[in-house]
């Protein structure tokens, strides 16, 4: 399963974790996403969601 918003197709950031040594590892940010009921063209469906969409109303969650 992807980890990706199915709205604004927000996915994983990858980087370095940076101790205090100065050691480099790898680290992958992955995005909040939640499993929301939405209704898209008049039908309900299950979509993973990330926060910022369902904050800023591009989705329209069922009541």
């Amino acid at each position: 399963m992807a980890k990706r918003c199915d709205i604004c197709g927000k996915g994983p950031l990858s980087g370095n974790r940076v101790s205090h040594a100065n050691n480099k590892t790898r680290m992958r940010q992955l995005p909040n996403l939640q499993t929301v009921h939405v209704t898209v063209e008049g039908r309900c469906m299950t979509r993973r969601v990330c926060t910022k969409c369902i904050k800023s109303g591009r989705v329209q969650k069922n009541a």
